[in-house]
C-alpha cells in the first residue's frame, strides 16, 4: 500500500480545545439572540369598503339549536347541508342550511334557510327562507361563497310529474342586497 503524498495536517484532528471553542461560540450566537429580539409588530389592518370593524371570532350558528319553520309531523327534520360565511358584511357569519323531512319513502322538498345570531350572541334564529319547500324543490348542489350563495334547484314543469323524477333544473344565486336576499340565475340559466 502507498503511503499518501500529502502529510497529514495538524487541523484534521479534533482537540479538546477545538470542541470549547465551538461550545463557546454556539453559546456566545445563542446568549447574542435571545437579547437582541425584534420588536412587537405594530401594522393595522383597515377594514375594507365593505366590512365594519370584524369582533372577535364570533362561531357561525348551529342548525342543530334552530326551530325551523317546517312541520314534518312524525317524521323528524334532516339538516342536508350546512355552510356559512359573512353574507351581509357585518363581519359575523351566517348559516345557510339545507333542510328537509326524513320520509321514509319518496322525495321529500327541501327548504334553504338563513340563519344568523343577534350581534350580542343569544340564540341563532331563521332570519330568510330562499326555497320554501312547498315549491316541490330539491337542492342539487349548493355553496355560499364570495358574500353570496348559489345551488342548483331540481323541479317539476308541472304537477303531474313524478316527485322521483324532477325534469327542470335551475342555477340560482341569492346575494345581501338593500336589506333583502334577492335571487338571480346567472345567464338564464334554466332547462327543462
Amino acid at each position: 500500500m502507498q503511503s499518501s503524498a500529502v502529510p497529514e495536517l495538524a487541523h484534521t484532528h479534533a482537540r479538546p480545545i477545538h470542541w470549547v471553542a465551538t461550545a463557546t461560540a454556539v453559546a456566545g450566537v445563542v446568549a447574542l439572540s435571545s437579547v437582541l429580539q425584534p420588536g412587537a409588530a405594530t401594522a393595522a389592518q383597515t377594514p375594507g369598503p365593505r366590512t365594519k370593524s370584524a369582533p372577535a371570532h364570533v362561531a357561525p350558528p348551529d342548525p342543530a339549536a334552530v326551530e325551523f319553520p317546517l312541520e314534518c309531523g312524525p317524521v323528524d327534520l334532516v339538516v342536508k347541508r350546512k355552510a356559512s360565511g359573512d353574507l351581509d358584511g357585518d363581519g359575523r357569519p351566517e348559516t345557510v342550511a339545507v333542510v328537509h323531512c326524513d320520509a321514509p319513502m319518496g322525495t321529500p322538498p327541501d327548504g334553504v334557510y338563513v340563519l344568523t345570531r343577534a350581534a350580542g350572541g343569544g340564540a341563532p334564529r331563521v332570519v330568510a327562507t330562499l326555497v320554501d319547500p312547498g315549491d316541490r324543490t330539491k337542492v342539487d348542489d349548493f355553496a355560499v361563497r364570495d358574500g353570496g350563495v348559489t345551488a342548483t334547484l331540481l323541479g317539476y314543469s308541472s304537477a303531474g310529474v313524478p316527485s322521483c323524477c324532477p325534469d327542470v333544473r335551475e342555477d340560482v344565486k341569492w346575494r345581501w342586497e338593500n336589506g333583502a336576499f334577492t335571487r338571480s340565475s346567472p345567464s338564464g340559466a334554466r332547462s327543462v
